[in-house]
């Protein structure tokens, strides 16, 4: 088994769904969390300037999803065929528009656009895309195949961490989101760690 170093800042952001897809697969690492002030050092010797960053065996990979994707490779969660890959891919790609969408209201500084943009977000954007999502899951409760991907893991992170500082809809509404949120939780290795991982800023 390599050697894996998961380095980020103290806090959940890009790099949990990296943690999940390691707590998922059963993976050890180690987890590496940077205070701000060691960052400007750490920078310059990153791909590309920016974390979380993966090490394997001293070999550095950069971008969060690839990182995700990887480690579900290496723990049987990325989709058993390249159809199922694809799918994977899709829904992951699915919830970065999710987020890129939660990002701009939130983060707007002219407050009646991000006012008028959170409304949209809300009301008619985040609806409409959980009952899109909802389609798409199979009758085993996961969005690919008949057991746990990456794909559902990363609905699960999107949607926990949009729901932080947005209103989502009520996934008790969606039988099928209800499911999926339902199997990840109820993963052991993903149970133990959000039970156990530290409470932290962002």
């Amino acid at each position: 088994m390599p050697a894996y170093k998961l380095t980020y800042f103290n806090g959940r952001g890009s790099a949990e769904i990296v943690r999940l897809a390691f707590a998922a697969g059963g993976i050890e690492y180690e987890d590496v969390r940077l205070e701000r002030d060691q960052w400007p050092d750490l920078k310059p010797n990153t791909p590309m300037g920016q974390v979380p960053i993966l090490e394997v065996d001293g070999t550095m990979l950069c971008q969060s999803n690839s990182i995700a994707r990887y480690v579900a490779k290496q723990a049987g969660l990325a989709g058993k065929t390249p159809l199922e890959q694809a799918r994977v891919d899709m829904i992951m790609d699915g919830m970065e528009e999710m987020g890129r969408k939660g990002y701009a209201a939130y983060f707007e500084k002219n407050e009646d656009i991000k006012a008028e943009r959170t409304k949209e977000y809300e009301e008619t954007f985040l609806p409409q895309f959980f009952t899109f999502l909802n389609k798409l899951v199979g009758d085993s409760g996961h969005f690919v195949g008949n057991e746990l991907t990456l794909a559902d893991i990363t609905f699960f992170n999107m949607a926990t961490l949009v729901g932080t500082w947005m209103k989502l809809p009520d996934v008790d509404e969606f039988s099928g989101l209800k499911k999926v949120m339902e199997h990840v939780t109820s993963n052991p290795g993903l149970a133990k760690w959000l039970k156990e991982r530290p409470e932290t800023p962002f």
